[in-house]
């Protein structure tokens, strides 16, 4: 079954990109190695299948990552929430591959890891708002300092549009775009993908419209053709 569009992440290794795939798709978190290649699953949206790739963050696998953003709806960059230098990649390693996606290729910011820093993904499986019922000092003593916040990933996205030169009015706003997950509680993960999903519907109605149009009907040009013949004997 052919796709009707793709999405593909993109990051670091070890950020854990397969990791939010697979609780997304397999609704588990399970520890995994690093990913060699790239691999897919293939989700249902709708009327629409839509391929969702996981590539390699390795640095030899780098050139790869081209290739599996050619015509992409869209990109998933994914950072490690506690590792700065992990954000700093997606710049200046990894949004150069995307120039191979789609003109209206749609980009989501999101930094993984979140359950190692933030208390509410300690919540198991917590979707949307959190509440916290005990006291954040008592769930947070021993966890790992935060390198990377909200706001370093909204500047991120911001230069991701001026690098496309997109207009930022007529873009998606960063704050719709720009996300915080645990891969390992399932916080926010649901979140991420059925917003890029919705996102990408319209990308891939747009697209399939301007094939149609491009599309030449060989009878009518025949019957055009011989039209034209008879009149000029």
């Amino acid at each position: 079954m052919k796709p009707d569009g793709k999405v593909v992440l993109l990051g670091d290794m070890n950020v854990g990109k397969t990791s939010l795939l697979h609780r997304y798709m397999e609704r588990r978190f399970q520890d995994t190695v690093s990913t060699v290649g790239g691999a897919f699953y293939l989700q249902q949206w709708g009327p629409h299948n839509i391929s969702v790739w996981d590539t390699a963050g390795r640095e030899q696998f780098h050139g790869l990552g081209s290739m599996y953003c050619r015509a992409a709806e869209a990109v998933i960059l994914t950072y490690d929430v506690t590792n700065l230098q992990s954000i700093m990649e997606l710049e200046d390693r990894f949004l150069v591959l995307t120039d191979t996606a789609s003109t209206d290729c749609i980009f989501a910011i999101v930094g993984n890891k979140v359950d190692l820093t933030d208390a509410c993904a300690l919540l198991p499986e917590m979707e949307g708002e959190c509440q916290i019922e005990q006291p954040i000092n008592s769930l947070i003593s021993t966890k790992i300092k935060k390198q990377v916040h909200m706001d370093d990933a909204i500047a991120l996205y911001k230069k991701i549009l001026k690098y496309k030169m997109l207009d930022e009015k007529n873009a998606p706003a960063a704050e719709k775009m720009c996300f915080e997950t645990s891969a390992k509680t399932g916080y926010k993960v649901d979140c991420v993908f059925e917003t890029v999903f919705e996102m990408v519907v319209p990308v891939i109605l747009q697209e399939k419209a301007e094939r149609s149009l491009q599309t030449v009907d060989l009878n009518n040009f025949k019957t055009a053709k011989n039209t034209q013949s008879s009149c000029c004997r």
